[in-house]
């Protein structure tokens, strides 16, 4: 198998530099409504990463969190008089029925936030002991300036996009606008925890870089005993997640074991519907569970999500699902034939786009091409052989 090798910010990632164990995370869902082919697009890119790696022989520790603590999950609660446990559980269990169809492996770890959170306090008692933070009106406050300088986009243009995505950037005295909470101080009718810093919750960014390092690395991570270069190999989740999310993420990782947090962060495009963004607030959310009530095939989805770059933002319409259709049906009725082409090129073919970049939009098109092969009669390939390829390396069940 070719060595997977994709492209990110900050050059090309090289999966054969990791050692031993292949350690990724992936940030998950917060948990107050289904999941939408935004979602689906992420996790099915992180599935084809994990499965090309177990493939090529790489042991993979791959966890992805729950954000079970947040404000959007409350704040849909109380609208709806729910509590916000059973409105989380209930989208959890949704979100993994609707991977399930997708054929998207789940990882060796879902951990959800309420279920770390003596880990997660534990880690900001230790970044407040050691000087990276400071309190105000309650709240616990990071100190970020010291990783400004990795930042690859203007100071204003961040402060707008900080606020925009859960920020509070014009809160007065704090010592830099940028610098992210990691412990809010109770609210009325939210839950909280007992800790050192008083009765409150974790902030967003450090419940990630706590599930990560304790869950990848284990439960001595603080103790200043990683070897390597990097903590774990890939970060991972959709390209809105760039920054604050991740940048925060690394400079929290960093300071809680002085060491790099990931050696590569690889993000999946954004999903929009007929030349609009895609979003809750536009009501043109795509739901996975809606369109497998209306029948959809979940392999036509699947194929669907993979027949488009994995880091490109891109529009999802009717026609979509139809070229979809169109072209699973082709393949399966090549692989119904008892005579088919030969498979041992495609099998190298899918394989090499995967490994270039993930490039699937090409493995799918190589697929095509086998399927043209048989129609003309071309003989001398193994259908099982294929079948069994293209499930494992694509998550494609034809």
């Amino acid at each position: 198998m070719p060595t997977l090798r994709i492209k990110t910010t900050s050059g090309t990632f090289d999966a054969e530099d990791s050692k031993n164990v292949f350690r990724m995370y992936v940030c998950g869902i917060t948990p107050y409504d289904a999941t939408h082919l935004g979602h689906a697009a992420t996790y099915v890119t992180f599935d084809v990463i994990n499965r090309y790696l177990k493939l090529a022989g790489h042991k993979v520790d791959f966890v992805e969190n729950i954000t079970d603590i947040d404000d959007p999950l409350f704040e849909r609660a109380k609208r709806d008089n729910q509590s916000w446990e059973e409105l989380g559980e209930s989208q959890v269990a949704l979100f993994e029925s609707d991977m399930a169809a997708l054929r998207v492996l789940p990882p060796k770890d879902y951990v959800a936030v309420t279920h770390a959170m003596e880990s997660i306090i534990v880690a900001i008692e230790k970044l407040v002991s050691d000087g990276f933070t400071y309190e105000l009106n309650g709240n616990i406050y990071f100190r970020i300036s010291a990783h400004l300088p990795l930042l690859t986009i203007p100071i204003y243009e961040a402060t707008s996009i900080f606020a925009q995505r859960g920020g509070d950037p014009s809160t007065p005295g704090k010592e830099n606008a940028l610098d992210p909470i990691v412990w809010v101080a109770n609210k009325d009718n939210e839950p909280g925890w007992s800790s050192k810093m008083g009765f409150g919750r974790p902030g967003w960014h450090v419940e990630c870089s706590v599930i990560a390092l304790e869950n990848l690395i284990g439960r001595n991570y603080l103790a200043g005993t990683i070897k390597s270069d990097f903590a774990i190999n890939l970060q991972g989740g959709g390209s809105d997640l760039i920054f604050p999310h991740h940048f925060m993420t690394a400079a929290i990782g960093k300071a809680l074991t002085d060491t790099e947090f990931a050696s590569a962060y690889v993000h999946a495009g954004m999903v929009g519907l007929d030349g609009e963004k895609m979003s809750k607030s536009k009501g043109n959310l795509v739901l996975v569970s809606n369109l497998l009530k209306a029948g959809i095939d979940p392999m036509v989805i699947r194929h669907a999500l993979l027949s488009e770059n994995y880091s490109s933002d891109r529009m999802w319409h009717e026609k979509t699902l139809q070229k979809s259709e169109v072209r699973i049906a082709r393949i399966r009725s090549a692989l119904a034939r008892i005579e088919v082409a030969p498979t041992e090129k495609v099998i190298s073919e899918i394989a090499a786009n995967i490994a270039n970049n993930l490039d699937t939009p090409e493995a799918l098109l190589a697929l095509d091409d086998w399927a043209e092969q048989t129609e003309r009669g071309e003989i001398g390939g193994s259908v099982g052989e294929l079948s069994r390829f293209i499930d494992a390396a694509l998550g494609l069940a034809l």
